[in-house]
């Protein structure tokens, strides 16, 4: 038993003009060389891209593009009796997000094009209707967790 106190669990920032902790979080993983200013720009103009092509509140379709990529579940190696199983786990909410803003900037790197901006905004625009890499992405780590159910046991 730990003779130190529990870590407290901290909680995320909300970002200076949108005032949403989901941008904030967006922010943090979008940052490179501790340029905060640039990540900030890159996501505003993000905002504004999906404000002009759907037409609707934008933090609502990062929201909606979000929750749709977050999985409930995946799976992870567990080495048992010299072999090592695929053992699906369950996965908490501020897990499933941070996953799921990971997946949707790694899908968004790989679209063609230079603009930073545009690419992200393409991508949570298509994640909010349900398609794009990044919902590909949940729906194989899902199909892994879904194939590999008889090892469950050994979480």
């Amino acid at each position: 038993m730990s003779r130190r106190g529990t870590a407290e669990e901290k909680t995320a920032k909300s970002d200076p003009i949108y005032r949403n902790r989901l941008v904030n979080m967006l922010v943090n993983r979008i940052l490179k060389h501790g340029k905060k200013s640039l990540a900030y720009k890159i996501i505003y103009q993000t905002v504004k891209k999906i404000q002009q092509k759907t037409e609707k509140n934008p933090l609502s379709v990062l929201c909606q593009a979000i929750c749709g990529v977050t999985p409930n579940i995946s799976v992870k190696a567990r080495r048992v009796s010299g072999s090592t199983h695929q053992v699906p786990i369950e996965i908490g909410s501020t897990q499933g997000k941070a996953l799921a803003i990971r997946w949707l900037l790694r899908a968004s790197l790989k679209r063609p094009g230079q603009n930073m901006a545009l690419k992200l905004s393409s991508e949570l625009v298509d994640a909010a209707k349900g398609s794009g890499d990044a919902i590909r992405k949940k729906e194989e780590t899902h199909r892994m967790a879904e194939s590999n159910r008889a090892f469950a046991h050994f979480r």
